[in-house]
């Protein structure tokens, strides 16, 4: 008895490595354009487009999410007719070769406008190939866990977005303090695209040694496989009900908390709150160090109480908890405030001069960096542009501050607020692969449970970076504006989830 357990783990183990490995891989393709939204920005639209290039730069983000649902149909068909492993090996080759070529294309300077296009095309083919990658490892690692313990192992699989993301930061901290923030904006956030092409061929080797599924050897076997999955996910009444309550109970829900604690926290705090590029990023990775072992933990915790309670807690906490947390990220960087009572001194002026991009008026930017009484600095630049005629007056003044960093008490408390955010995560992420796998039988599950996984966190989920700062930049609205998106869609789903989910935990799913 002891040997056969031994060897069913030792096999599960494997195929849990097999699986991740190729998953975080293509996370950190996925997620790598996002944590440099503001610097492909500035690479992909003229100099001159101020904050459209970021929420331009965020909507070709988005493109990449809104079309994950189409790449679950294409793919979830694909992997119920011929199988799932060579279904999630194309997948990791599509991924991976469009993160490559994002890493090739030449900035606006070069090409003009072919630029954003050109990397939209990239980001559609990225968002079809993950829509077809976690269905795909989702299944095949619940098909090979043993009854009662689906959950902690599944859970292994949700781990690897957050290490993506994790991953994704480290390398481009690390791709940054090398070359210095001067060459990384111009052509060294490139590297972190180019190097991702060596971790896809090491993930292609092992998916090649992988064995397929042995519950669809076996459906295969007796002649049961679904001839047309998607007729029988969504025209059979029975299943397309199951669809519609793991998307508007469940994936809508766990897709906003999501990409609220892990995407829109780390935007918040860098275009928001002005905090310098490796403070908000280290703060992330510190809260995503100590949260990622409570995807195994939550998701451990499913087998024993059930999946709905626990992804329907991390929803509720995040609608009572997101408004004073984020109001807490700006009294904690107001430094405007700050300084009229705190100042301690400031750095000798910097002077730049240029011309205004397109004009002749000269552009003049005075820089000092100011210390606070509490160990707080910032950058405070007055921006005049004076105009080229002979009375050469002072056509527009602004003031900017920018590279906030915080005093060690506040910097550990945002780290503690970042890192509750990436819990709540772990609580609705940890058993949504184990909860989405009990639903659906298995000619149809890598079909059925793509769909709703990939509109809740694809469509509902990935928006939350776009539509929040876009809601917040509003005439009349205020920074904590774009959270009322969060919130009401994770408050509508909780209601939805806790009505119509069932808590039972099915035993016997791989009939």
């Amino acid at each position: 008895m002891r040997s056969t357990e031994s060897n069913v783990t030792q096999s599960i183990t494997q195929v849990i490595a097999a699986s991740s490995l190729g998953t975080l891989i293509e996370w950190y393709d996925f997620y790598i354009f996002g944590s440099l939204a503001v610097i492909i920005g500035q690479q992909l639209f003229p100099s001159d487009a101020g904050a459209s290039a970021l929420i331009n730069t965020l909507a070709i983000f988005a493109a990449g999410f809104i079309v994950r649902p189409f790449g679950a149909l294409v793919f979830g068909r694909l992997g119920d007719l011929i199988g799932r492993k060579y279904t999630f090996l194309l997948t990791l080759v599509l991924m991976g070769g469009s993160t490559f070529l994002i890493g090739l294309i030449p900035s606006y300077s070069s090409i003009g406008y072919a630029a954003p296009v050109l990397v939209l095309i990239l980001r559609l083919v990225q968002g079809l190939a993950l829509g077809g990658e976690y269905g795909g490892a989702a299944t095949y690692v619940a098909e090979h866990a043993p009854v009662g313990r689906r959950g902690f192992f599944t859970s292994w699989i949700q781990t690897t977005a957050t290490l993506g993301l994790f991953l994704s930061l480290g390398v481009i901290v690390l791709t940054k303090n090398i070359l210095g923030a001067k060459n990384f904006a111009d052509w060294g956030w490139r590297i972190p695209f180019l190097v991702s092409i060596l971790l896809v061929v090491v993930s292609i080797y092992i998916r090649m040694k992988m064995h397929e599924s042995p519950v669809f050897s076996k459906l295969k076997a007796e002649g049961k496989v679904s001839t047309n999955p998607l007729k029988e996910s969504f025209q059979k009444k029975a299943n397309f009900k199951m669809v519609l309550v793991a998307l508007f109970g469940a994936t809508m829900g766990q897709g906003v908390v999501w990409y609220t604690g892990q995407f829109y926290a780390q935007s918040f705090l860098e275009n928001t709150c002005k905090l310098d590029f490796n403070e908000s990023r280290y703060i992330l990775l510190w809260a995503i160090v100590f949260a990622t072992p409570f995807f195994v933990i939550f998701g451990s915790w499913s087998d024993k109480v059930g999946r709905k309670w626990i992804m329907l807690a991390g929803m509720l906490l995040g609608v009572i908890c997101y408004r004073p947390i984020y109001q807490y990220f700006l009294d904690a960087t107001n430094v405007k405030e700050m300084q009229k009572t705190m100042l301690l001194g400031q750095s000798e002026p910097v002077v730049e001069r240029g011309l205004v991009p397109g004009k002749a008026d000269s552009l003049i930017t005075t820089t000092v960096t100011k210390t606070l009484t509490n160990g707080m600095t910032f950058k405070e630049s007055k921006v005049e542009v004076i105009t080229e005629d002979v009375l050469a007056e002072v056509a527009a003044v602004e003031t900017v501050i920018k590279d906030v960093t915080l005093s060690q008490s506040s910097y550990i408390v945002i780290i503690l607020l970042v890192f509750f955010q990436v819990v709540l995560v772990t609580m609705v992420y940890g058993p949504i692969a184990a909860f989405l796998v009990e639903l659906f039988p298995t000619q149809i599950r890598y079909t059925s449970m793509s769909l709703p996984y990939h509109i809740g966190n694809g469509v509902f989920g990935g928006l939350v970076p776009f539509i929040a700062t876009l809601i917040a930049s509003f005439q009349g609205s205020t920074p904590l504006s774009g959270l009322w998106y969060p919130i009401g869609i994770a408050a509508l789903s909780f209601i939805i989830g806790a009505v119509y989910i069932d808590n039972r935990r099915d035993d016997n799913v791989m009939d």
